[in-house]
């Protein structure tokens, strides 16, 4: 490879490959979108040719390009229509952003809020009745925290014909009050569906304009690749006008849903959905949910939390969602399965456990939210990879258990929660992520919660669990190295002669700087493929 004439050299006073025998690295000669030379200045000179771009990045860092192993960009660009309700502080702080919101977005259009926390309705269920000061014939649709469930007032009832109960093949449900009438809380996404389906469809130019600009916010924040785990509907002509538009700024490696009610033929469609794809994407997996949540009340615990619910799975035979699981991983296509509680983690497990050995690490389960000893050591040894995000728990949970999921659990189930370190020091590969829009995308941030156990920007908060933080290079290389073996992806994660060339360039080294720190440090360029697809300098 040494004799290649690169086309582009990158210069950095600190390269870290996180590939073996490689310290000391100050220069990366780059060639067809991949890594062909490696070395310092000196060296450097002698990969360029004529036509070589060179890029002098001074005292900056240059990482292997940072992995996202968990985003909704597709689902999330439509989530984050309408108003942030994040930071709302009460029910009514809530629907006086939303009154805003109807007045800036005139009729038809529904009203839209997304991010509201349950804990806003105190001990009981979420109902509409906040929704209340709305004009009557404005349907409104209000996404909770987590995605798994939403409110909507009576005309968005009216408009998607929701009179009653439903029947579901998974465990959603329609909330009725004491007279049976639907109180508006729609719980998982079948319930949702029935009011999404109802609300008109933004035409897909403007769509996937917004997708756009979402994944340009994703590469200027140093993110090169991502693991899309919602993929359906139109999802194809979306990545595609993009693609064909204005382009991806990164890599998208796509897992197609596999839901209750499915027959072997879905499975068949399904399993023929994967190797297509663009230039910057692939379906590439299966993402199954074997539950919900836990601040719904839809995980699947061994014990009843303490409200007697998260009792069942999202399948309702589970046995059935084990014979879709197999009928993949027997055609060795790789699955991504949401499990939340202990019950789900063991089933899903157990499953795998039927998996041939040597094909068990192209499976991975997802959340892992609260997790007994036993089934760390069982994940050790099946060699099923773990994919974290530790903003799940810095940004929903309080160290005091005054929380919706640390009172549901209670203390010794909470006392389990995102076990990252011990996973790490099981000897399992641990990768990290966002699962944007459900919590903030910079990788930046996360990987400071990783090692903090509490948000960042929060320096006086009291961690969660701080026994599970991470160390500096943990959090790096849940970002890269095991967020690419995770994803099955062995040319990435690392600065190494023959992968892809994907880098992300920091302006100060994350391995030698404080949580705070590397959470203020500016990305100063993304490179995929060896294309620079973000830059804050002139190079």
């Amino acid at each position: 490879m040494t004799a290649t004439k690169a086309d582009a050299i990158i210069h950095a006073r600190t390269v870290r490959t996180l590939a073996p025998s490689t310290e000391g690295v100050t220069a990366i000669g780059i060639t067809g979108g991949r890594i062909t030379h490696l070395g310092s200045p000196a060296d450097a000179s002698a990969w360029a040719g004529p036509g070589t771009a060179v890029h002098d990045f001074g005292d900056a860092c240059v990482v292997p390009g940072l992995i996202d192993s968990h985003i909704h960009p597709v689902m999330g660009a439509e989530i984050t229509c309408g108003v942030d309700l994040t930071d709302a502080g009460s029910l009514a702080e809530a629907a006086a952003l939303l009154a805003s919101e109807a007045e800036r977005t005139p009729a038809p259009a529904w009203v839209r809020g997304w991010g509201l926390k349950p804990t806003l309705f105190g001990a009981g269920n979420p109902d509409n009745g906040f929704l209340g000061g709305l004009p009557a014939d404005r349907p409104a649709l209000v996404r909770l925290f987590d995605a798994h469930s939403a409110v909507v007032n009576g005309a968005a009832l009216a408009a998607a014909g929701i009179h009653g109960a439903a029947d579901f093949a998974g465990v959603p449900g329609i909330e009725r009050g004491p007279h049976g009438l639907p109180t508006g809380w729609l719980v998982e996404m079948d319930a949702m569906d029935l009011a999404l389906d109802a609300m008109p469809l933004e035409p897909l130019a403007e769509r996937a304009a917004r997708l756009h600009d979402v994944l340009t916010q994703f590469a200027r924040h140093g993110i090169t690749g991502g693991q899309v785990m919602d993929f359906g509907g139109d999802s194809a002509a979306l990545l595609a006008a993009v693609e064909d538009g204005p382009g991806l700024p990164l890599e998208l490696r796509c897992a197609a849903w596999c839901v209750p009610g499915t027959t072997e033929e879905d499975w068949a469609n399904l399993a023929s959905l994967v190797g297509t794809g663009g230039r910057r994407w692939a379906v590439t997996g299966i993402k199954f949910f074997i539950d919900g949540t836990i601040d719904n009340g839809t995980a699947w615990l061994h014990e009843p939390d303490a409200n007697g619910e998260s009792r069942d799975p999202f399948w309702p035979d589970a046995t059935r969602f084990s014979e879709a699981l197999r009928y993949f991983a027997d055609r060795s296509i790789p699955t991504a399965t949401h499990a939340i509680g202990d019950a789900a983690i063991a089933h899903v497990l157990r499953t795998l456990a039927q998996v041939p050995e040597a094909a068990r690490s192209i499976h991975r389960i997802e959340h892992l939210e609260t997790l007994p000893d036993a089934l760390i050591q069982e994940m050790a040894r099946i060699g099923v990879a773990a994919s974290m995000q530790p903003t799940h728990c810095t940004h929903f949970v309080h160290a005091d258990r005054s929380d919706n999921w640390s009172s549901r659990l209670g203390e010794d189930r909470a006392d389990r929660g995102w076990r990252c370190r011990d996973l790490r020091e099981a000897g399992v590969t641990v990768a990290l992520g966002s699962d944007w829009p459900i919590a903030p995308y910079d990788p930046r941030a996360i990987m400071a919660d990783a090692q903090l156990r509490h948000r960042v920007d929060r320096p006086g908060a009291q961690p969660i669990n701080p026994e599970q933080g991470l160390t500096a290079l943990m959090a790096l290389e849940g970002y890269t190295t095991h967020a690419a073996k995770a994803a099955g992806l062995p040319d990435h994660g690392s600065i190494a002669l023959g992968n892809r060339a994907n880098l992300t360039v920091l302006a100060a080294d994350p391995l030698a700087s404080s949580p705070a720190e590397l959470a203020a440090t500016a990305v100063l360029a993304t490179f995929v493929d060896g294309a620079l697809e973000h830059s804050l300098v002139g190079c």
